[in-house]
């Protein structure tokens, strides 16, 4: 210790009753901690001075263990801070040691950033066949344990993970056979395996043994090294054959089993259509006679709640010849009352039936004034006419145990009763067996992926906060776990596994510890499609010191929760892997800046997006979309046939000019597969014309995209097949934005095109996303329309105005074409405003 601190510590002792041992002690102390403190500071300062001279980032995890192993000051030693005069040596060392460690991290890396970006310069130019964009090398150089890449569409994910793998064997950081690259699909692999050893053999990069392989193909062969058997995958998981095994299951159990199948049908056919809200979710029909809002049945009227529906619908299939609100055999109209109109009239029998809207405790809803009276004074009349009258309950009616009591009540009245789940249907449409069996699959995804037992769902269901949900879910889990267990049944007898058996195993193992792949840097594409088990396994591949994960996805294009992803993987990045960095690539190669603007502000409606600033690269603007808008239906083929003889006809005016390939590339990207209907059986010569569906769209670009069934409806674009309320038990968490996941399948679609998008719509039929597209005006209609446009919907955005006649005088009038949802009308004398957009005589064809 020098001089002057040792004095001070002496007149210290001085002044207290210390023997020499004490004074001895208390020097050792001070010396030792005042030497601990300068080598940590030098081990520090040190570090942070190779990695500069050296342009290694100094990751996490390093930070890491200089934190850890910062020593605490003595008492002594803080004692001695404290003095003016000798003190200064321990107030620096003490300052330094408590000192904001992260931020001096952090200054060093960014210096080490702007040093690499030069230094590399010739790498970073080379290593593609584009130089990288100032986005993307500073992604290549910043060498962090945990960084993810927020990655617009068209920004070069690919050329970021390339680079990234090229860098850290030329950078000697990571030796190429312990470098991991995982793709979502063999297509995206193999284009992944092709383009990395392209690109590092120009280079002059030598990489033997880097892996490039599926999240699956990977998961194999992890468990085969963990237990010295490698599973084989079923077969029948690929191309929709898993939905087809479900239905094949289904069709099993439903032989095998009476209860099974008589539960099945009941769900599918009365309990699927079923809103999540007690309230009774949104109207889907109209009765023009009455003026009602509310649920079509599958005889085709309209009735006005979901109960009444799931009755009506009961005795359609039993064949019970009913009417609904069929006026009362008397007349009981009175000051107090207007004519009475049961809910249900039985006439083979002369049989009356009231669904009341009670609770299990037999109380109406709080909003329902005087119904309880009601009640009273409807069974009085039928009391004082001596008609016979059933009842119901909304509450037996949700918890399946009214059914029974219905029927037999109805049989005792004299009806014969015949269930044929399978009767024709000439109103609405039931729920089909292979979209029920869907569902169950899509359930079943996130029920293995989340690893989630029985009684976890159990302990799930308990805690839903509607008992509208409890019991129509307790009537879906019955139904699933028999479905789960016949498949579980069907993989152990063929001596195979499913993919998201595969997942799980895979992590398990890696995460016991049973085993180390050894891979040091992971690079995983696509990670915004990352289900919960693909997050434990490469969670498990990096959960050691000195490992790096490097993870590129784009959460605008998440579109497969149905296979199991979960959004909530990318946006709790730091919850699952630790505290990392987070970049962008905003700059995107594809789309000119008006398709960017137009589909960014779309997708960004929903406040759960990721912010981000798409640019273009091209100096281009041009229009982005335009609406061929048709009277009906049956003329959207011929309208996409108009688009692209128009389109092939500026090709050989030489307006129009062929793309990368040397061809005008066009892709009709529908929402469904049977969307294909829509192309003309010849193409023009002059374009290549390929169809897709807009799921198997990603990834991939055209010149032009056509999108050929841009409508409202079931089987629509925003699709209106409703995810089933029961599948939030399964899933980490949903999003309750408006078609959130359309919304972003809406998205990639825009993305797709170097140069145009044109959608066909039908006239009455517009889609919501049209009409929101009208309103913002970033839609024009195309000239090859034969159907004027119409002003969007005032009320609520989500339809356009459209003329249409009243029954009783044949008088024109406006309304929204979202009807029934919304029903604003206006007279059509006032849609000579501005808000009314007709297709010009010189509108713009798209460049």
């Amino acid at each position: 210790m020098f001089d002057a601190a040792r004095s001070i510590v002496v007149d210290l002792v001085r002044r207290r009753p210390w023997g020499s041992s004490r004074l001895a002690r208390t020097i050792d102390d001070a010396e030792e901690s005042l030497s601990a403190l300068r080598g940590w500071k030098r081990t520090v300062t040190m570090g942070l001075e190779e990695a500069l001279a050296g342009g290694r980032w100094v990751s996490r995890d390093v930070r890491e263990t200089w934190s850890q192993s910062a020593p605490l000051p003595s008492r002594h030693v803080t004692s001695l801070a404290r003095n003016k005069k000798a003190g200064q040596e321990a107030r620096e060392l003490i300052a330094f040691t408590s000192g904001d460690l992260r931020a001096l991290v952090h200054d060093t890396n960014e210096r080490i950033r702007a040093q690499e970006l030069v230094a590399r310069r010739h790498f970073l130019n080379t290593i593609e066949t584009q130089p990288l964009t100032d986005e993307q090398a500073a992604a290549v150089v910043t060498f962090d344990n945990r960084v993810q890449v927020i990655a617009a569409a068209g920004s070069g994910k690919t050329s970021v993970m390339v680079a990234r793998a090229g860098y850290a064997i030329q950078r000697q950081l990571v030796p190429a056979e312990r470098i991991l690259m995982l793709a979502f699909n063999r297509d995206a692999a193999a284009e992944l395996q092709c383009r990395v050893e392209e690109r590092l053999e120009a280079a002059g990069i030598e990489a033997p043994g880097l892996t490039v392989a599926t999240f699956h193909s990977f998961a194999l062969s992890v468990i085969g090294s963990a237990t010295g058997r490698k599973p084989r995958l079923a077969r029948w998981l690929d191309a929709g054959g898993d939905i087809a095994m479900v239905c094949r299951l289904v069709d099993e159990l439903r032989d095998q089993s009476p209860a099974f199948r008589d539960r099945w049908d009941a769900y599918r056919l009365l309990f699927a259509r079923m809103s999540d809200d007690p309230s009774g979710g949104e109207p889907d029909s109209y009765d023009h006679s009455t003026r009602q809002t509310g649920y079509r049945t599958f005889k085709g009227e309209t009735v006005r709640s979901q109960g009444e529906r799931m009755i009506a619908d009961f005795l359609f299939l039993n064949g019970v010849r009913y009417e609904y609100e069929a006026p009362y055999q008397h007349d009981v109209a009175d000051a107090d009352h207007s004519q009475y109109r049961p809910d249900f009239y039985y006439p083979d029998v002369d049989v009356y039936h009231e669904h009341w809207a009670l609770d299990r405790e037999g109380n109406p809803p709080p909003h329902f004034v005087g119904y309880t009276d009601s009640m009273q004074w409807k069974k009085a009349v039928h009391q004082q006419f001596g008609t016979t009258l059933l009842e119901t309950t909304w509450a037996s009616i949700i918890d399946q145990t009214g059914f029974g009591p219905l029927a037999d009540d109805l049989t005792k009245a004299g009806l014969a009763l015949d269930w044929n789940p399978d009767r024709p249907v000439p109103g609405a449409t039931p729920v089909k067996h292979e979209d029920l069996a869907r569902v169950m699959r899509s359930f079943m995804t996130h029920v293995k992926s989340n690893s989630l037992s029985r009684a976890d769902l159990e302990r799930r269901l308990e805690a839903a906060p509607r008992s509208v949900q409890r019991f129509r879910a307790r009537m879906f889990l019955d139904l699933f776990w028999d479905i789960h267990n016949a498949w579980q049944a069907r993989l152990a007898a063929d001596d195979c596994i499913d993919f998201e058996d595969m997942l799980v195993q895979a992590a398990t193992h890696l995460e016991s510890g049973g085993i180390d792949m050894g891979y040091e840097l992971v690079l995983v594409d696509e990670f915004q499609d990352a289900s919960q088990a693909r997050a434990r396994l490469t969670k498990a591949l990096v959960d050691q010191p000195h490992r790096y994960l490097l993870a590129v996805g784009d959460d605008w294009q998440s579109i497969n929760r149905f296979a199991g992803a979960d959004l909530s993987v990318m946006t709790s990045f730091a919850e699952w892997f630790g505290e990392g960095q987070t970049l962008r690539l905003q700059t995107t190669f594809r789309s000119p800046q008006s398709i960017c603007d137009v589909a960014s502000e779309f997708v960004a409606k929903n406040p759960r997006q990721l912010t981000k600033v798409v640019t273009s690269a091209h100096l281009g603007y041009g229009q982005a979309a335009s609406l061929v808008r048709v009277r009906r239906f049956d003329e959207v083929s011929g309208a996409v046939a108009r688009v692209l003889d128009d389109l092939a006809a500026r090709v050989r005016t030489g307006e129009v000019t062929p793309g990368r390939s040397g061809m005008v590339e066009v892709d009709v990207l529908g929402r469904y597969r049977f969307d294909r209907d829509s192309l003309p059986r010849r193409t023009p010569p002059e374009l290549k014309v390929t169809f897709r569906t807009v799921h198997g769209s990603k990834g991939l670009e055209a010149d032009y995209v056509i999108l050929p069934n841009v409508a409202s409806g079931t089987y629509g674009f925003p699709s209106e097949v409703a995810d089933d309320p029961v599948m939030s038990l399964a899933m980490a968490e949903t999003d309750a934005y408006p078609f959130a996941e359309e919304r972003r399948l809406f998205y990639v679609a825009l993305t797709r095109a170097r140069r145009h998008v044109t959608m066909i719509g039908v006239e009455g039929r517009e889609s919501a996303f049209v009409a929101e597209l009208l309103a913002t005006k970033r839609l024009e209609l195309s000239p090859l329309s034969t159907v004027d446009l119409s002003a969007p919907c005032p009320l609520c955005d989500q339809g356009v105005l459209v003329v249409r006649r009243r029954k009783a005088d044949g008088r024109p009038f406006e309304g929204c074409s979202a009807f029934p949802r919304c029903r604003f009308t206006r007279s059509a004398l006032s849609a000579a405003s501005p808000m009314r957009l007709a297709a010009s005589p010189g509108a713009r064809r798209p460049n």
